[in-house]
């Protein structure tokens, strides 16, 4: 009987699992059939606006600006050198590092023992050398008073050859005594001959001694100079950099011991582009007097002055491209040469051209304007020049209208768009409202009520918002939501 019993309990247990099933198999089956049964429901379509900013187009006058990068150099900087080696005796207090020294001044002395020692010789050589000079003048006028006596010897023999030939003539003389006379004028004119020669070589002796007297000059010239380059001095008002050396040194010759560099005579090199630079010529290819800007940005203290573009390079340089340019500081305090700064020139003025946001225009040089209902329009302009964050622009057909400031992918031709203008009146600080079908109110209020977990405080206040003409819109996408489309 416990097995007969057992057996229908156990048939009982599986007959009520199989209806179990069966039913539940019906049941899924019916909603199938109903849910296959029921109309598609589908949401209208609606057009999505996107707020963009816009700006007004208005064309003017515009001065652009070229920016650009430059260091500032010093137009007057001198290397000082030793010109003579030797030990440094002394150094002037102000010879170090950012000494600032008077044109004229004395900075350091070289030894001058070794150029003293070839001062005082040379001065003696040009004692000997006047002395000289002084015996060959003596000479010469002796030589010269000699001659004279000859010649005036050789005209005495003369007469008293006539006066033998005469005798001769008239039989009163001999041929010895003609004779004799002769001899005694061949041999005055050869003692003229001799003292013509005297004159020649002191002659010869004075020219000597003029050039040697020369040479001597020379010579103490040189030693002066060399003693007085044994004295370094400034050679204009500046200040000292690159110091290397100490008092008691040995220096060598030609070496360098700092560099003096002028404060007040600053200029700023900069390069720019071909293009850029062509803009800067006048009617005549020469390069126009601009005035130029510099600033030095010093932790966000900015250093500014003024100046005007004064020069350009000669050549583009080897590995360079584009031109170097400089321009001279009006009032450089403050600046150091070596400083990088910022270098803003006036360009020629630009009539009618407009200066949007660089935001507004694509890679095409297109801009996005308001059309006819909000909707967008492409326009092609033309891009005169970028200015930072804004570029300038010519367009006349765009004169009067509104283009996008800020391009993005989403934006494009046709596209409707909600214009928010800066000057236009900010609505009040509230929820933003929307107004919705009756059929949308409908299903929002039906899934509301038949809500159960929601506060009955909670509820009303919902509906009662429901039924007012606009329903805010955080509201109504917080419940759509949760409604699952």
């Amino acid at each position: 009987m416990r097995f007969l019993r057992k057996s229908l309990t156990g048939l009982f247990l599986v007959s009520l699992a199989l209806g179990m099933l069966a039913y539940a198999g019906i049941m899924v089956r019916d909603a199938v059939q109903a849910r296959l049964d029921e109309e598609p429901r589908s949401r209208p379509a609606r057009e999505r606006v996107f707020a963009v900013n816009v700006v007004p187009v208005v064309s003017g006058p515009v001065v652009p600006e070229l920016s650009t990068f430059g260091e500032v150099h010093s137009r007057r900087t001198l290397e000082l050198r030793a010109a003579v080696g030797g030990a440094l005796l002394s150094l002037d207090p102000v010879f170090v590092e950012g000494g600032r020294v008077q044109a004229g001044q004395l900075l350091a002395q070289v030894d001058q023992a070794s150029a003293q020692f070839n001062l005082d010789r040379a001065e003696s050589d040009l004692l000997d050398a006047e002395a000289e000079q002084r015996e060959a003048t003596r000479a010469l006028g002796l030589a010269q008073d000699e001659l004279a006596a000859a010649q005036e010897q050789v005209g005495l023999r003369e007469n008293a050859l006539k006066r033998q030939q005469d005798l001769k003539d008239r039989n009163v003389g001999t041929a010895a005594s003609v004779e004799t006379a002769e001899l005694a004028l061949s041999s005055a004119r050869q003692a003229v001959l001799t003292h013509r020669r005297a004159v020649a070589t002191a002659e010869a002796r004075i020219d000597q001694a003029v050039t040697r007297l020369r040479r001597a000059g020379i010579a103490k010239e040189e030693a002066e100079r060399l003693l007085q380059d044994t004295e370094i001095r400034a050679e204009f008002s500046g200040t000292l950099s690159d110091v290397t050396v100490v008092a008691g040194r040995l220096v060598s010759a030609n070496e360098r011991l700092a560099q003096l560099v002028d404060p007040d005579l600053l200029e700023v090199a900069f390069r720019v582009s071909t293009q850029q630079y062509a803009r800067l010529l006048d009617e005549n290819g020469d390069l126009r007097v601009a005035p130029v800007n510099v600033s030095l940005d010093v932790f966000g203290t900015n250093i500014i002055t003024s100046g005007k573009l004064s020069r350009e390079g000669a050549a583009v340089g080897e590995g360079q491209t584009g031109r170097l340019l400089f321009a001279d500081l009006d009032t450089p305090r403050g600046f150091k040469p070596g400083d990088f700064v910022t270098v803003k020139l006036q360009e020629q003025e630009l009539r009618r051209v407009v200066r949007l946001p660089s935001s507004a225009l694509n890679a095409a040089s297109e801009v996005l304007a308001i059309g006819a209902d909000d909707r967008l329009e492409v326009v092609p302009v033309t891009m005169l020049r970028r200015q930072g964050d804004d570029v300038l622009i010519r367009a006349r057909e765009l004169e009067g209208r509104e283009v996008v400031a800020e391009r993005t992918p989403l934006l494009g031709a046709g596209i409707r768009v909600k214009p928010i203008r800066k000057d236009a009146p900010k609505p009040a600080a509230g929820p933003e409202m929307v107004e919705l079908t009756d059929e949308r109110r409908e299903k929002i209020r039906a899934f509301v009520e038949a809500n159960n977990r929601m506060p009955a405080e909670a509820k009303s206040r919902i509906l009662g918002q429901l039924d007012k003409p606009q329903v805010p819109v955080q509201m109504v996408e917080r419940i759509e939501s949760r409604m699952g489309g």
